[in-house]
């Protein structure tokens, strides 16, 4: 918005001036006006006082007939590691070192059997506290349930006598666990039980009986558990016993009739002996597959080529023909040698010679002797094969034999040990259920008993009484502002010209008199009436000012309904102009005419009604009132038709004759809503005045009026706001204005 103000070219003072004064508004529109909230809650002081006052007695004298109640605790606390002469805690069910087992404890606390054994114990159905107020409760809800004519009526039933009683137990006990309270103590394993009545004794009993009762019933509930498991264990044992001594007999008769007596050393030596001949085989099947394959290159380069067969790698690596055919190169070395010295029929040639034959001889016979042992070999190698072969499937069904026997040997043996240790399990624990039955420590104890307490917790009057009063004092707050936004007439100055979209022509302040009394004639003139007359002439100077430029003489004076000072203000707004101009007051009103009475004239003068039917003429129509100078026309000899009378010309022709002689003529008429005259007087009168009382005439009502008024073309001058209580008004101009002004001498206004 600044923004759009600074780029805007402001060429003249007085765009300047508009401009200024629309950002004023605007900033006070967004303002919130608390004045508006202090007028609502200063109108309503005394309403809102009383309200609270009332409110404030009436629970002070209901506090005073509360029964005191008394509250009592005592501290528990939960054992996290009981004392046990020998552990099974699995019997118990019960894992104190998790947080979900002092959860259970705490609710065990609040259970109704617990509840239920402190009330038998106890016997508080008997206990005139827990009677008094059982009673009172049925007694207020079935109060309610009878002011509620819509609600179903339950069947009655009939019950026996057991039934009674356990119901009215049972309610006795909802009762108990209203007024108990557990509450643990945080990061602790101390639990806080509380109890409230209004005997104090009462309540540190019960706190403390809940407590025992509460390890008496785990006490007893642990030693009934021991007991019932150590009946259970010894049934249990002879069952044991007997499928251990069925399962110990079965092995022994198996051992006895396989003849066995350590299965799994003769299951060690058949294995140990399977995997020897196992690797014996594989051996022999090498060898086997070696000589195969030098029998047979033998077969492929013949028998009879002895050197060639000497060649064969399969032969010639043969450590025998290794030797022979070192020799025979050391004997051909040496022949090669001598034949270089000798000839070769010298002894040593002929020597080394023959030795050459015979080592030659013997390679020949060790190649043919190789030949036929590697064939011998091969043989004795199948046969060896062969044997080996049987033996391994002797020794593998020997293996499945003892592996079959040594697996149901297990079976049995496995029966036998897993009889023995749930025997001994089961030994075990019923001779520790046996030896300890009747040993069990508590599962609690308490750290702090309950005492009898000297002051009651609640009520606390003194809190309830200012409570009470601050709450009254808000309820009253509330109502005020709820009534107010509620209350749709004028209230506030500043709204009346937005809400009917007519100029503000001034207000008159409430008087307040008598009943009896009635509104004083001559008010406006009176030493107390200052503040009221003032108002008055201003109400004339503002209307004068706004009628400058145009010729007003017949003024009507009308509102939306009776009762809200129309003819109070027409008289009044009469004396004002009668004190600078000449002025007429005419009693318009013809079905229900007030001026008549107010100037205590008597019903059969003369008056409007008489003028314009042509019965009387006009000086015998008009009243002089001598303390003000005022000329009045009453209504006169009430007419059966007002209506054609009004709406007829010699009304009109009567009007413009009056105007020759008097300044102003004040028309007072009907209420607009009530009848049409007013709508029709409207059309011969030169401005309207449209009174509207504060407080009291409804926006909707006065829109609609002033709506009638529009729709027949009449000249509204304006509003008057009638009635205004200044002292709370929200305007405090207008209050400033009221209280403070200094009032001169009737004659200088």
């Amino acid at each position: 918005m600044m923004r759009k103000i600074e780029s805007m070219e402001l060429d003249s003072p007085s765009q300047k001036a508009n401009v200024t004064a629309e950002m004023v508004k605007n900033s006070a529109d967004e303002v919130i006006d608390l004045r508006q909230y202090f007028a609502v809650i200063n109108k309503h002081k005394w309403r809102i006082a009383l309200l609270a006052i009332v409110i404030t007695l009436t629970t002070v004298f209901a506090v005073t007939k509360v029964t005191p109640i008394y509250r009592a605790t005592a501290t528990l606390l939960i054992e996290a590691d009981q004392a046990k002469a020998v552990s099974f805690d699995d019997i118990y069910g019960l894992d104190s070192n998790r947080k979900e087992y002092y959860t259970t404890q705490f609710k065990i606390l609040q259970s109704r059997k617990i509840a239920q054994a402190v009330v038998e114990k106890l016997d508080l159905k008997n206990n005139p506290d827990f009677i008094v107020n059982s009673s009172r409760k049925r007694e207020v809800i079935n109060d309610i349930k009878g002011l509620i004519p819509f609600l179903p009526k339950k069947k009655v039933s009939v019950l026996s006598g057991p039934e009674q009683e356990e119901m009215a137990l049972q309610s006795l006990v909802g009762t108990f666990l209203g007024r108990l309270s557990i509450d643990p103590v945080r990061t602790t394993q101390l639990v806080n039980i509380t109890f409230e009545s209004s005997d104090p004794k009462l309540a540190a009993l019960v706190a403390n009986t809940v407590g025992e009762v509460y390890i008496e019933q785990n006490l007893s509930a642990q030693m009934g558990m021991t007991k019932k498991a150590s009946g259970w264990l010894t049934t249990r044992l002879s069952d044991l016993r007997i499928r251990l001594d069925e399962s110990e007999l079965k092995l022994q008769q198996y051992r006895e009739r396989e003849n066995l007596v350590d299965v799994s050393g003769v299951v060690g030596l058949v294995s140990k002996e399977l995997e020897q001949t196992s690797e014996q085989l594989v051996g022999a099947r090498q060898v086997r597959n070696k000589l195969l394959s030098i029998v047979r290159v033998i077969d492929e380069y013949g028998r009879d080529d002895l050197e060639m067969l000497g060649s064969i790698s399969e032969i010639s690596s043969q450590d025998v023909i290794q030797n022979v055919k070192q020799t025979l190169v050391t004997v051909e070395r040496k022949v090669s040698e001598l034949s270089q010295r000798y000839g070769p029929k010298h002894p040593k040639m002929i020597a080394a010679r023959a030795e050459l034959a015979t080592v030659n001889s013997n390679f020949n016979e060790q190649v043919r002797r190789l030949v036929t042992g590697v064939e011998k070999e091969l043989s004795t190698s199948e046969r060896n094969i062969e044997a080996l072969e049987q033996e391994l499937v002797r020794i593998k069904a020997q293996f499945q034999t003892l592996t079959a026997k040594e697996y149901e040997y297990k079976k049995l043996s496995r029966e036998v040990e897993t009889n023995g240790e749930i025997y001994n399990t089961f030994l075990s624990r019923s001779k520790e259920t046996e030896v300890t039955g009747d040993f069990n420590s508590a599962v609690a104890r308490f750290t702090d008993r309950a005492f009898r307490p000297q002051n009651p917790v609640k009520p606390n009057k003194m809190l309830i009484v200012i409570l009470a009063f601050m709450a009254s004092v808000g309820l009253g707050l509330v109502i005020a502002f709820v009534v107010e936004s509620l209350n749709d007439t004028f209230k506030h100055i500043n709204g009346t010209e937005d809400k009917l979209s007519q100029r503000l022509l001034g207000l008159l302040p409430l008087v307040r008199v008598k009943k009896k009394n009635g509104f004083l004639l001559h008010y406006f003139y009176d030493e107390n009436g200052k503040r009221f007359a003032e108002s008055v002439r201003t109400l004339r100077t503002n209307f004068l000012l706004t009628q400058l430029d145009k010729e007003t003489k017949t003024i009507e004076i009308t509102s939306s309904l009776p009762g809200e000072g129309k003819t109070t203000t027409a008289i009044n707004f009469a004396f004002a102009l009668a004190q600078v101009e000449r002025t007429l007051l005419i009693d318009a009103d013809m079905r229900k005419p007030n001026i008549c009475k107010r100037f205590d004239l008597p019903p059969y003068h003369p008056g409007l009604a008489n003028l314009i039917s042509g019965t009387e003429k006009l000086n015998e129509c008009i009243y002089l009132d001598e303390v003000s100078g005022l000329t009045i026309m009453p209504c006169g000899q009430r007419p059966p038709n007002p209506l054609e009378l009004l709406t007829s010309p010699k009304f009109a022709h009567i009007l413009e004759e009056l105007k020759q002689s008097f300044d102003r003529i004040i028309i007072d008429t009907p209420p607009v809503q009530v009848v049409s005259d007013s709508l029709i007087i409207a059309k011969q009168a030169d401005a309207v005045i449209f009174i509207v009382k504060s407080n009291d005439t409804r926006v909707g009502v006065a829109q609609n009026g002033i709506g009638k008024l529009v729709r027949v073309n009449a000249k509204i001058a304006g509003v008057v706001l009638n009635q205004v209580d200044t002292k709370k008004m929200s305007d405090s101009g207008y209050q400033g204005y009221y209280n403070d002004y200094s009032y001169g001498d009737e004659a200088s206004s």
